[in-house]
């Protein structure tokens, strides 16, 4: 079981990623239960790429590794769970999950395209809500970095979402708030991982790297203001960004099991 979590881990994003495990700690929680959130955001992505005929080999491939994967998560997440709240916290991911995943990997359909987006919110809300009980529960500062640093993996993908749905032209008329919304999350969420005096040199040199990969990747949300889109480089990009904050997660989570550890032998 754990060769195919690492092998769907590896399609779905070119890094390596922290391994799951049962038994997992606080921290690991986290980590996992916030690459739900954006394991929702990825298929709902590659939905719209699949419909809108952009990188759809690729897209194909990412939807079904992402649904696979999403699923086994939520198996070691259910074996994790510690407590009734948490318990909770699974079974509305759970109630939303098991009707949106025939949903998401059906054809493509424009005009279902709204409601299933939607329907997809809903699922991200429900995913946040259990990493913040994980977060709540653990009550180790550095939790909150390894959920920010979480989300922003998510938003890397909510980002690309929101552009393939206005580049195949969806009905919605909160498209681009969500997609604005998004943006500016992402850049003050960066400013504050950046600003944590948590941080090691590696983790900062990482995080320099993000800021330099964002930088780029906000010329081309840029044009879609003038009606021009560039939907391959935005994938290209925000995959890149992907890629490099789930190594920042990872680190964080050590830097947070390391915390509990210390705090365990007082």
């Amino acid at each position: 079981m754990r060769g195919l979590l690492l092998t769907l881990l590896l399609t779905l994003i070119p890094v390596s990623a922290p391994a799951l495990c049962w038994g997992m700690t606080d921290a690991e929680a986290i980590n996992v239960s916030g690459r739900q959130r954006m394991l929702s955001q990825r298929m709902m992505k590659n939905y719209l790429m699949i419909g809108s005929d952009v990188k759809t080999t690729e897209a194909q491939a990412q939807l079904d590794a992402a649904v696979a994967l999403f699923e086994e998560q939520f198996l070691s997440l259910s074996d994790y769970a510690p407590d009734y709240t948490i318990r909770e916290k699974l079974a509305s991911v759970e109630a939303i999950w098991l009707p949106h995943r025939e949903k998401i990997i059906a054809a493509p359909d424009r005009a279902l395209a709204p409601a299933l987006m939607q329907e997809n919110l809903s699922l991200l809300a429900a995913c946040h809500d259990l990493v913040m009980a994980i977060e709540k529960r653990s009550g180790i500062d550095s939790g909150k970095l390894v959920n920010i640093s979480g989300r922003q993996r998510m938003l890397s993908q909510k980002i690309a979402k929101s552009y393939m749905a206005m580049y195949w032209k969806v009905d919605s008329p909160y498209l681009e708030d969500e997609f604005r919304q998004a943006i500016d999350l992402f850049d003050q969420s960066l400013t504050e991982l950046q600003n944590s005096g948590k941080n090691t040199q590696p983790l900062a040199d990482a995080l320099t790297r993000v800021r330099n990969q964002w930088k780029f990747s906000q010329s081309g949300f840029n044009l879609s203001n003038d009606g021009r889109y560039v939907p391959t480089i935005i994938s290209v990009t925000t995959e890149n960004i992907l890629g490099q904050m789930d190594r920042i997660t990872g680190q964080y989570e050590s830097l947070m099991n390391s915390e509990q550890l210390t705090a365990s032998a007082f």
